[in-house]
């Protein structure tokens, strides 16, 4: 598909070529667009210049964006300043905040190959002998990022060092009921059993989206690149870490439990090391930790909700997920349900 193609969703292919050309070094129009599988919430295309160099383009949905989502200032923002440190993510490149280009403001970075492991067929493609490895660095990068002082790295102007879990609960609460999702009573209960035990609170950089399918994974199971910051924000770290083992599935666990992992496949380390090695890497106190599992399978949930709600209204581009649509809903519904039995019985399970 060339740059002039209007067909794919989100962009207008002429201009977005002639801004490339003239705004990322080194491109060599004209350039190839096609949308890249799996990005749920803000649309991400590959972008491969007349010289065959890959480039990544990421925008906010066609429609249906609610007020403080889909932040792509905000986004690059973070992206921006985790290149300066030692957590691996892609080179960002150019930002173009003139939404007459496209429709909308957008970024560009480098393409980072990889293996994403994004669900089990993934995470048996890792070779065997690299997948505690992968577990493993998956831990010592997240450990990196806590380490880092908002302020330090150039991020001082989106710090709260107060108030977090409560800001989340207002923000996916309020942008839940605006979404245009069904039945929400469910997703209502939950909502009012964490604002009644919020945890203390400590303060660090947060990612809000930190699992293997957001990660490009080098074959020895290092870590090449952290993708997807759009959720990012300062707040408890321990909410990345609730999220990750909120996330991750044992072998024979059945299909859904937890969510599409690739840690089924044999060989990946258990939810319990997980905790442990950044427990012990970290020195954090992790006795909070049942509580953000339980919030961040809220979370999910009011995201899934959310962009069910835009793929159904057409506003998301083709690329297979609304044939999924009533799968999604269900494992929406079993999120909630466990995460109400998570902060009932104050357990990982």
């Amino acid at each position: 598909m060339s740059g002039a193609d209007v067909r794919l969703a989100g962009i207008d292919g002429a201009r977005v070529g002639d801004w490339l050309a003239a705004n990322v070094p080194g491109l060599v129009g004209p350039v190839e667009l096609t949308l890249v599988a799996g990005g749920r919430s803000n649309l991400t295309y590959r972008v491969t210049d007349a010289a065959g160099v890959a480039y990544a383009l990421r925008r906010p949905p066609t429609g249906g964006v609610l007020s403080t989502a889909h932040d792509m200032g905000r986004e690059w923002l973070f992206l921006s300043a985790m290149a300066r440190t030692d957590v691996p993510v892609s080179q960002p490149l150019a930002y173009c905040a003139d939404p007459e280009v496209t429709g909308a403001e957008f970024y560009v970075m480098a393409f980072v190959d990889g293996l994403v492991l994004s669900d089990p067929d993934a995470g048996l493609a890792l070779a065997s002998a690299a997948r505690a490895a992968a577990g493993r660095n998956l831990i010592d990068v997240l450990v990196r990022l806590h380490a880092l002082d908002p302020v330090e790295v150039g991020l001082g102007e989106i710090v709260r060092s107060t108030g977090f879990v409560e800001r989340q609960l207002r923000r996916w609460h309020r942008q839940v009921h605006q979404s245009g999702a069904g039945d929400l009573a469910l997703l209502d209960e939950v909502h009012d059993l964490l604002a009644t035990r919020v945890p203390a609170q400590t303060s660090g950089i947060v990612h809000g989206d930190y699992r293997p399918g957001n990660i490009a994974f080098g074959p020895d199971g290092s870590v090449r690149a952290v993708f997807d910051w759009e959720l990012a924000t300062s707040g408890d770290p321990l909410a990345d870490l609730g999220y990750l083992v909120s996330t991750w599935a044992h072998p024979g666990e059945p299909l859904g439990a937890v969510g599409v992992s690739p840690s089924t496949a044999p060989g990946f380390p258990s939810r319990e090391d997980l905790v442990a090695w950044y427990a012990d890497s970290s020195g954090r106190d992790v006795s909070a930790l049942p509580y953000f599992v339980a919030f961040n399978r809220w979370r999910t949930a009011c995201i899934l909700a959310g962009v069910n709600a835009r793929y159904q209204a057409g506003v998301m581009g083709d690329d297979g997920y609304a044939a999924e649509a009533r799968g999604r809903a269900e494992h929406s519904e079993r999120l909630v349900a466990q995460a109400r039995d998570t902060l009932r019985a104050d357990s990982l399970d």
